[in-house]
């Protein structure tokens, strides 16, 4: 009998050294999955910055000079541009505008965006206030054409009026676009800059020991609402409980979570655009996967990998922004964690084997068949933006 028990516990332990070691290494990627889970609505946004002003990121590089280069090279610092102060900042071929553009390049102030498409911002006035309206037509990069848009073909699709002169950037673009705008109203800094991801700094600047919100030191859930505030196609918290009519809605209603900081929970401002599966709509195939841009976290509260804790910042670096569809980085990303070997990585040798294509072939990048180009950043265009479901 002490035979036995002595071969089972063999056993068990030679089980239990074959597990332990086809266990995935801890890396920082892993221990996300460790932090405990604090729930959806707990606001993890420091007290200090409770009452702190935006300062803007001229005074964020003063201490931390390598990030703001690098933010000031990516794309989220160039999603607004000033016309006025560089006008090479224009991508679009102003010489074939059509006849009926309620807009000139002379009445434009601002871009919006220029690596897939650029809008431009219109000053009007607005609801008896000096605001922004985008130009009738916008210019797509990919097939260097224009195209005409309206309001509701991004906004909610009976809204009122079908009019972009009396259409206002400050109900939609402002709160993802400007810096500081979501909880002010105010357009403190073009762009996504430091304080759109870290919450204000005036505390934090005047006393470095005064803690800002790091995303990546605190829970996962609270460290993906950071990226999407925006990058989640939502609807206005107050449809959850009160009815509104389109032109009501148009005049009132925000296509951004208004109030919002870096730390705060999110649902409390927002509710993510809503998919029924096995119903195709506007913005999403039956499946759930996206089908327009700026919906990756649309798709990624239904993921395995969120409900694990694998956050944006896992994957995307918010600084240097170089792990984007647009520059892939083979797969390093994803080798990271589900590397040969491990019991989550895959189960034959080589990567050829798995993949069935050569090795740095465009077929056996991982992204290739787990987040294939579900969207489109624009009607015209391509399919271009991944799945992240």
């Amino acid at each position: 009998m002490k035979i036995v028990l002595l071969l089972l516990s063999l056993i068990l332990i030679l089980m239990a050294t074959i597990v332990w070691f086809n266990l995935p290494k801890l890396t920082p990627y892993y221990t996300q999955l460790t932090k405990p889970r604090v729930g959806l609505s707990l606001d993890l946004q420091p007290e200090e910055q409770k009452t702190a002003t935006f300062v803007g990121s001229k005074k964020c590089q003063e201490c931390h000079k390598e990030n703001y280069h690098n933010w000031k090279n990516s794309m989220h610092s160039k999603m607004i541009q000033d016309i006025r102060k560089d006008p090479s900042v224009v991508v679009a071929d102003f010489s074939k505008l059509p006849d009926d553009a309620d807009f000139t390049l002379a009445d434009a102030v601002y871009t919006v965006g220029s690596i897939f498409k650029q809008n431009y911002m219109i000053p009007a006035m607005i609801n008896s206030k000096e605001d922004y309206r985008l130009g009738n037509y916008q210019w797509n990069t990919q097939n260097r054409k224009w195209q005409h848009v309206k309001p509701y073909n991004y906004w909610y699709k009976d809204a009122y009026p079908h009019d972009n002169r009396k259409f206002p950037t400050s109900n939609t673009c402002d709160g993802c676009h400007f810096t500081g705008y979501m909880s002010t109203e105010k357009r403190i800094e073009k762009s996504i800059a430091c304080e759109s991801c870290h919450g204000p700094g005036s505390a934090h600047t005047k006393d470095p020991d005064s803690p800002v919100f790091k995303a990546s030191l605190v829970d996962p859930i609270r460290t993906n609402e950071v990226c999407l505030q925006c990058h989640m196609r939502n609807r206005d918290k107050r449809m959850e409980t009160q009815k509104f009519s389109a032109k009501e809605m148009w005049m009132t209603a925000k296509d951004h979570p208004a109030g919002y900081e870096p730390g705060n929970a999110l649902i409390d401002y927002k509710l993510p655009a809503p998919f029924a599966l096995g119903k195709e709509t506007e913005e999403f195939w039956a499946n759930g996967a996206a089908k327009k841009n700026r919906t990756q976290g649309n798709e990624y509260i239904h993921d395995r990998m969120y409900q694990h804790g694998i956050t944006c910042i896992n994957c995307h670096d918010p600084h240097k922004l170089t792990n984007t569809a647009k520059k892939p980085q083979g797969n390093d990303a994803c080798m990271k964690c589900h590397s040969f070997g491990s019991i989550i990585g895959p189960h034959q040798v080589t990567l050829a084997q798995h993949t069935q294509h050569k090795e740095d072939s465009e077929g056996s990048l991982c992204i290739a068949c787990h987040m294939p180009k579900t969207a489109k950043h624009t009607d015209e265009s391509p399919l271009t933006v991944r799945s992240h479901l």
